[in-house]
């Protein structure tokens, strides 16, 4: 509910504090005393358009702030916990006009986008005036009213639950199949890369060390006559081993004589062992590259059949197996993609089905309540000085596609004068009678779930006498549910009210100033008087407007 509004700088308003109460709240004045800046003011705060022409004249700035219980408003909690603005219990928005036109918006003393500042206006207070309807015209909340009436709207969210589902797996299966058709169309490029990879018989072991044996392979002769030398060096009667040898003997036989020759000994002896090693592995490799020669030309095809498919892959040749294996990938992926496809489409299929099992049975429910909705608000119309007049929830025909809130679309078809034909309500209401075709849908839907605050702005427009008093007492109804904030220039309806504020213009050294007056019952009693019969207020009208006080309390 809202608890507190302060207005600063707001067109004639240079500040004003006001406190509102649960229940039912009249404001009421002369014309033109400034009644509608205050519901200007709350369209302002939640959201609502602003211009520079609003902020007072000689003023920077014009700043709103109006201060929401929300104590059990769970679905504002949650949306102000995703937007990290929550704060227990309570909300303030604020809202500031500065004059070249441009404005900011708060929300709990942070600073947020003005589409944020209306979606949690949106949860907080409904706006219902001569020119504030925006609700009710949407074709949307149309639905919304329905569904709310009829118990269904969580029928509902399990349809949008299968809706979201079903795209969801429609866009998997969109890009899966893009993905499969551009593999598919490589099929045989691919299979054909992979074939000859295969038929290449390669192994890591191979294209490490086949350039070195091609090398060793082409220099054989040279690599022969090379090792040949080293081993004589190292072997012969005079080579580096027999002498390493020979050394060896001689300090075994000098360390009897001096210990200290031991390691020297231990050395010689360590690298005549390390020589005798490089005999043996160099006398193999001699072996080997003594017959390499001979499989030079087996060698050179090797290499050229490598080398040719490292060019086509753009790739060295000690990279072709990681090649080979892209490829494996590639083609396993091409046919677990159609296994994926297929269960996809199995996927799809279901929860289309599930879509519209469940949209036939919301359009069942939709359709049985929009008789009985029509029925009542067609009666409290026409109650409500709306001789002639119907409404009808029309559920349209069921469309063949999966979309948000079920297969049909509601709208609100009304004839506001016996004889006409039914016209979407946003091409034949006037302004107050959207205000009273609203008032009628509040007060009709006892299982509808309105905003916290509902603000009626001169609801009784054209209306007097006994239709007076049944809106007045309509709205005092409704208040036993609602927040409830209604200008009027009605008595009929000023006298329903638990709080009674008058708004009152002045005028002082040249400047306009605006008050508003929270009424005492004396000042009640006085005001209604006034609006029964004008300036001077007779003891009669006195005592009609303090019983007519009594007959509403």
């Amino acid at each position: 509910m809202l608890e507190y509004l302060n207005i600063k700088n707001l067109v004639v308003v240079e500040e004003l504090n006001i406190d509102f109460n649960l229940g039912m709240t009249v404001i009421t004045g002369e014309t033109g005393a400034g009644k509608s800046i205050l519901v200007q003011a709350l369209s302002i705060v939640s959201g609502g358009r602003s211009d520079a022409s609003l902020v007072r004249n000689g003023a920077a700035k014009a700043e709103i702030t109006a201060s929401f219980n929300i104590h059990s408003n769970l679905k504002l909690k949650s949306y102000l916990e995703s937007q990290d603005l929550d704060s227990d219990s309570e909300c303030i928005l604020r809202r500031i006009i500065v004059s070249d036109g441009k404005s900011r918006s708060y929300v709990n003393g942070r600073k947020v986008p003005l589409s944020v500042l209306s979606n949690i206006g949106s949860y907080l207070i409904d706006m219902h005036g001569q020119n504030e309807h925006q609700l009710l015209l949407r074709t949307n909340h149309h639905r919304i009213l329905l569904d709310d009436f009829s118990g269904s709207q969580v029928l509902c969210d399990e349809v949008n639950k299968a809706y979201v589902n079903y795209h969801d797996v429609k866009s998997k299966l969109e890009t899966l199949s893009a993905e499969s058709a551009l593999l598919s169309s490589q099929k045989e490029l691919l299979m054909h890369q992979l074939d000859e990879l295969n038929q290449a018989e390669i192994n890591v072991e191979e294209l490490n060390n086949i350039e070195d044996e091609y090398k060793a392979s082409v220099n054989s002769s040279e690599l022969v006559e090379k090792i040949s030398k080293i081993l004589n060096l190292l072997n012969d009667d005079r080579g580096v081993n027999n002498i390493l040898i020979e050394s060896e003997s001689e300090l075994e036989q000098s360390k009897e004589l001096d210990s200290r020759l031991n390691g020297i000994r231990e050395l010689i002896s360590s690298a005549q062992v390390q020589v005798q090693e490089s005999v043996y592995d160099l006398n193999d490799y001699l072996s080997k590259i003594s017959n390499q020669e001979d499989n030079l030309t087996h060698l050179s095809e090797r290499i050229t059949l490598l080398h040719g498919l490292g060019r086509k892959h753009n790739c060295q040749i000690t990279e072709l197996v990681d090649v080979q294996k892209t490829l494996e990938e590639k083609v396993n992926e091409l046919s677990s993609s159609n296994e994926a496809l297929d269960k996809l489409y199995q996927q799809q299929e279901a929860f289309e089905k599930e879509y519209f099992v469940r949209s036939k049975i919301l359009t069942q429910e939709r359709k049985k309540a929009s008789k009985i909705l029509s029925k009542e608000v067609t009666l409290l119309m026409q109650n409500l000085g709306m001789p002639g007049s119907e409404i009808i929830f029309e559920v349209g025909p069921p469309v063949a596609e999966v979309k948000l809130n079920g297969v049909d679309e509601v709208v609100i078809q009304v004839k506001t004068n016996a004889g006409q034909d039914f016209k979407p309500l946003n091409k034949v209401a006037s302004g107050g009678e959207l205000s009273r075709i609203s008032l009628a849908l509040s007060v009709s839907g006892t299982n509808t779930v309105l905003i916290p605050c509902v603000v009626f702005d001169e609801v009784d427009v054209g209306i007097s006498g006994s239709v007076a008093e049944i809106v007045g007492q309509m709205l005092k109804k409704l208040s036993k549910k609602y927040q409830i904030i209604c200008v009027t220039h009605l008595a009929q309806v000023a006298a329903q009210g638990e709080d009674h504020m008058k708004v009152e213009k002045t005028q002082k050294d040249g400047l306009t100033f605006t008050s508003v007056t929270s009424l005492s019952r004396k000042e009640r009693a006085d005001e209604v008087a006034r609006i029964l019969g004008g300036i001077k207020i007779s003891n009669k009208t006195r005592i009609a407007a303090e019983e007519m006080i009594d007959t509403g309390s």
